[in-house]
């Protein structure tokens, strides 16, 4: 049996591997605003509605409710983009479960867009109405 130390893990362990996770995380954001036309409105989106959620929130919990949309948003536009990569990667061709899997991240960032709505919505009426 093969102890866990023994595996070459190519991005190392410890503070060595959390430095390399960054670096690729810091890619995959570059790659997603490069890419990604919707990542990039979504962006802007997060940074007009990021400061409004101090003025909207009624208290913390209401205000990382707030933000957690915007970042829930983000995340799964990320996912649904890392998705449709692969699957284009794979073929371009026309193919009934890569269209699934692609359909079904593109409900996800739905999913994602209607909770905001939904949440932001209710914050804006709140604060006009009260």
């Amino acid at each position: 049996m093969i102890k866990s130390r023994e595996i070459n893990k190519p991005n190392g362990s410890g503070a060595k591997r959390l430095m390399n996770a960054y670096k690729c995380s810091v890619k995959g954001f570059k790659a997603a605003w490069v890419h990604e036309v919707a990542f990039r409105q979504e962006i802007i989106l997060a940074s007009i509605l990021f400061p409004l959620a101090f003025f909207l929130s009624i208290s913390r919990t209401h205000l990382l409710i707030l933000l957690s949309t915007l970042f829930f948003l983000l995340f799964a536009e990320i996912i649904n983009s890392a998705l449709e990569a692969l699957a284009d990667k794979i073929t371009l061709e026309h193919d009934t479960l890569i269209g699934r899997a692609k359909d079904l991240g593109s409900a996800g960032v739905t999913i994602a867009l209607t909770f905001l709505i939904l949440v932001w919505g209710e914050a804006i009426y709140f604060y006009f109405a009260g």
